[in-house]
């Protein structure tokens, strides 16, 4: 079964961020995961500070604890699986954190990598639209880069929860 959780774009984004994380949905699974890596090894420094501080890191020990006990090929496996948005475990025990928390996971998981997570393959080449897409975000500003990343990381994982329709969609004010 696939997920119900809808993949796309968020109305209150940009044109630009909507176009970028369209691309995204475009590429491959191998190729998410390696846009990912590449992202947190250029712009960590810059994108990091948002996920961390407002997330919790004791949320999910299944993805941000037990992980680092699995071998390299159960490490990739639980990857693709989340990216793919597979009802399995360790997918829904992601799709159930908060983005912050998503974003986390990545951030914390790109910091392993080589170390205690599974490294790129030495033999991956990206292809032309991974180093297309990494441009583009490059070029989006702080807010955006943000903005993307809490879409594609809410966008993986297995989750039955339907999101709240937003007041675009429904044309009514949230009342209290």
């Amino acid at each position: 079964m696939a997920s119900t959780q809808p993949t796309g774009v968020n109305p209150a984004r940009s044109e630009e961020t909507k176009n970028v994380t369209q691309s995204f949905e475009g590429l491959s699974t191998d190729d998410k995961l390696a846009l990912l890596y590449y992202i947190y090894e250029k712009m960590g420094d810059s994108i990091t500070p948002a996920a961390p501080t407002a997330a919790d890191a004791e949320i999910s020990p299944q993805l941000l604890r037990d992980f680092y006990n699995l071998s390299d090929d159960q490490q990739l496996a639980a990857m693709r699986e989340i990216v793919n948005r597979e009802d399995t475990q360790v997918s829904r025990a992601y799709g159930a954190l908060s983005e912050n928390n998503q974003l986390l996971v990545w951030y914390a998981w790109a910091q392993g990598m080589g170390d205690t997570v599974v490294d790129m393959p030495l033999n991956y080449k990206a292809q032309s639209e991974v180093n297309s897409i990494l441009s583009q975000i490059e070029k989006l500003d702080f807010e955006g880069q943000i903005s993307l990343l809490r879409q594609v990381a809410g966008d993986m994982g297995y989750s039955i929860v339907e999101p709240v329709p937003s007041q675009e969609e429904t044309g009514k004010t949230p009342s209290l």
